[in-house]
């Protein structure tokens, strides 16, 4: 019946995860019951975290007829990503998962990038922005239904970012990062005789490179990778969940030394 609980007298055989992703520009939410999806909100990248976070958590809830009570597990994006962003959603989820006794599990936002590649098979390199024209990145090997990292998250320039991968011809590059740098990537390709394609997912050829769109929600993977460790029994108290930056905040890097004039 239309606007009746959705979860009133049910047995539920799933976890009931609410996903936050604040890692990114707009961000996103997401309500799913085990791998189904039930809702999901995109948020507005004009416009800071802390001023639609919680409406659009409601939103969520409302339409995927739930409760926070019903929530099971809280999965958020823990990083990398904007420092702000990622504070506000970290908080945001201690705050419900403390109200509610429930547990959390923090989720790579890079990790989360590749993931929304979606039926990608190979290897996928997660870029975000990370200010001052550099970018956070990582890459993973894709297939069938499993996303392992090749190598640690790092923070570095967009030119040692082709040097590090520029040397394999077979790469999907994913995220905002990446489509910041396309002219870059796309130079790159073309000089060392690599196809470039900026598009959907295409089942790999021979020395190509493919640029793929951007996922405007993000808090399904971080959903879906969520469920994963909460089948694993890899979950946390709320007062165990942390960001991980990868760099220090542009407040914490030491400023040259000046004399005073």
């Amino acid at each position: 019946m239309p606007g009746e609980h959705f979860y009133k007298g049910m047995i539920k055989t799933a976890p009931l995860i609410l996903a936050i992703e604040t890692a990114t520009r707009a961000g996103s939410i997401s309500l799913t019951h085990g791998d189904r999806i039930l809702s999901k909100v995109t948020g507005d990248s004009e416009s800071s975290h802390s001023t639609d976070l919680i409406e659009n958590i409601a939103t969520v809830l409302r339409d995927g007829r739930a409760n926070l009570n019903d929530i099971d597990l809280f999965a958020v994006a823990s990083g990398p990503g904007s420092f702000t962003g990622l504070r506000i959603g970290l908080a945001t989820a201690k705050s419900l998962a403390v109200n509610t006794g429930k547990q959390c599990v923090g989720v790579s936002t890079l990790t989360a990038i590749a993931h929304a590649t979606g039926k990608a098979h190979g290897s996928i390199v997660s870029l975000l922005p990370a200010g001052r024209g550099e970018v956070f990145v990582q890459m993973f090997s894709a297939g069938g239904n499993t996303i392992e990292p090749q190598d640690d998250a790092s923070h570095i320039s967009p030119a040692r970012l082709v040097e590090k991968y520029g040397y394999l011809s077979n790469l999907i590059w994913a995220g905002e990062g990446a489509h910041a740098h396309t002219d870059l990537l796309r130079s790159w390709a073309h000089a060392h005789g690599i196809e470039f394609i900026n598009g959907d997912v295409v089942p790999n050829r021979e020395r190509m490179w493919q640029l793929v769109p951007v996922c405007g929600e993000l808090a399904v993977s971080v959903a879906l990778l969520g469920l994963s460790e909460y089948r694993r029994s890899n979950t946390v108290t709320p007062d165990k969940l942390r960001a991980t930056y990868v760099r220090p905040s542009d407040a914490e890097i030491p400023k040259p030394w000046r004399p005073q004039k």
